[in-house]
């Protein structure tokens, strides 16, 4: 089987071959739910280098993730490379990239030449098919992330530490950076760490001034999953892990004569509380009521010491990030596919929801932006009812969307309270501060999110 295409690009030859060659390009390339790869800080097109990745949503256990390697056998300097599968899911599979000066701008050229295993072969033209969407999709993301960059090419390249980094929006938010040219420093919680990375403790209240000097800018999205059951222990190691840690990193800051100059710091639309039914929710709100209204206000309220400082510090307010990576989106498929997906609260309640793209690009805008501050939505800008959620999910499916899920089914999983929080919600955020501030979203409505992140 061969699969061929050619995309055009806006931009130099030299800007794509770079960003191709930069840590982080695998990553952004890869659907999350599809496959992760096993060394995301790493990069290169240069021949020999092996590439691996484990097939499957990063939720599912390593061992039920089969481990595809490649290997670089091919490079030359003027743009073409040749993937080659070295252990995998095919017979044989070899990937030849071409990037190519056209005029001012850049032509990629891509050329997939596959065999499946003989007990498969029979499935040719749907693997033809999902190609052709893996294919699109990169050319998407490639297309988005390279505008993203374009707009702050003017800036001098930061160093950017960020806690958190493994996670779904983190792993993410790191390869953005990485392939814009900056550096990324993770900041992981091993006493023994790799090149570039950070060791801190937030638990113990350990971290080292040091290791902070020469960093502009600390993203923190370390937290323990709030999509769990929520025992009086749960609770306490949900909040701890957010507001302990912020303190740490906030105090850490303030304490620095020539520290980074900037916090942007993860939170949520939590904040206004589950239900606000008929109201426009921005930032000037006072917030809500219930256990994550009272978490937000802790986590974001523990970066007090930095602000006093005079550290620029910026709270995202995450909404629904949709991936089929993990989060809440991931669950509904099985029942959507199965022709069984509905609405999963009242028809006319209010979900306000943000593709993982734009919500790492949020993020990586908050970074970059030195006038951004305090409290900003990170939320799409075309909120939607959950009817209106399940219908458009249904119909880029193509599967029915008219059996609502029986409320015991999230009580079963959740238990009665985080229920009662994460999906009985009703909340129309508003993204106008966001946008006021020069982000630009790649997806502005549900159905053109849905069909990028599921690939459809």
């Amino acid at each position: 089987m061969r699969i061929r295409s050619t995309i055009r690009l806006p931009h130099a030859q030299e800007s794509v071959l770079a960003w191709h060659d930069r840590p982080g390009a695998l990553v952004r390339l890869t659907p999350p739910g599809l496959a992760s790869a096993d060394a995301p800080a790493e990069g290169g097109m240069q021949a020999g280098r092996l590439v691996s990745a484990h097939l499957g949503p990063p939720m599912l256990p390593i061992a039920l993730r089969p481990q595809w390697v490649l290997r670089h056998r091919e490079h030359e300097a003027r743009g073409r490379f040749v993937d080659q599968q070295v252990r995998g899911p095919f017979r044989t599979w070899r990937h030849e990239h071409l990037i190519e000066a056209d005029g001012a701008a850049t032509a990629i050229h891509d050329s997939i030449e596959l065999e499946l295993p003989r007990r498969l072969e029979r499935l040719a033209p749907l693997a033809e098919s999902q190609l052709q969407r893996l294919l699109s999709f990169r050319e998407r993301q490639l297309r988005d992330d390279l505008a993203f960059h374009a707009r702050w090419a003017h800036l001098p390249r930061r160093t950017i530490a960020i806690t958190g980094s493994s996670g779904l929006i983190g792993t993410q938010l790191a390869a953005l950076l990485e392939t814009g040219g900056h550096t990324v420093r993770r900041m992981v919680r091993e006493d023994q760490v790799g090149p570039g990375e950070i060791s801190w403790n937030p638990r113990a209240g350990q971290l080292d001034p040091a290791d902070l000097e020469g960093v502009d800018v600390v993203v923190n999205l370390a937290g323990r999953s709030i999509a769990t059951r929520w025992s009086a222990t749960t609770r306490r190691e949900i909040r701890d892990s957010r507001v302990n840690g912020t303190a740490l990193i906030s105090r850490t800051l303030a304490g620095m004569r020539d520290g980074p100059a900037a916090l942007v710091q993860a939170s949520a639309v939590g904040f206004y509380g589950p239900r606000r039914p008929g109201e426009l929710l921005t930032e000037a709100d006072g917030g809500g009521e219930g256990f994550l209204a009272d978490l937000v206000r802790d986590w974001e309220g523990a970066t007090h010491a930095a602000a006093e400082a005079g550290v620029r510090v910026t709270h995202v307010r995450t909404g629904m990030a949709l991936t089929d990576g993990g989060g809440p989106l991931l669950p509904q498929l099985p029942l959507f596919l199965a022709g069984v997906g509905g609405r999963l609260t009242d028809a006319d309640a209010m979900t306000s929801w943000i593709s993982l793209d734009d919500i790492v690009r949020s993020f990586a805008h908050a970074v970059l932006s030195a006038d951004l501050h305090g409290p900003v939505n990170g939320v799409g800008p075309e909120p939607v009812s959950a009817g209106e959620f399940a219908r458009t999910l249904g119909s880029v499916l193509r599967r029915p969307s008219v059996l609502p899920v029986p409320t015991f089914g999230p009580h079963l999983v959740l238990g009665s309270a985080a229920a009662d929080e994460l999906i009985r919600t009703d909340q129309d955020v508003s993204d106008a501060r966001l946008r006021a501030s020069g982000f630009e979203p790649a997806h502005r409505t549900l159905e053109e999110a849905l069909r990028h992140v599921l690939r459809r």
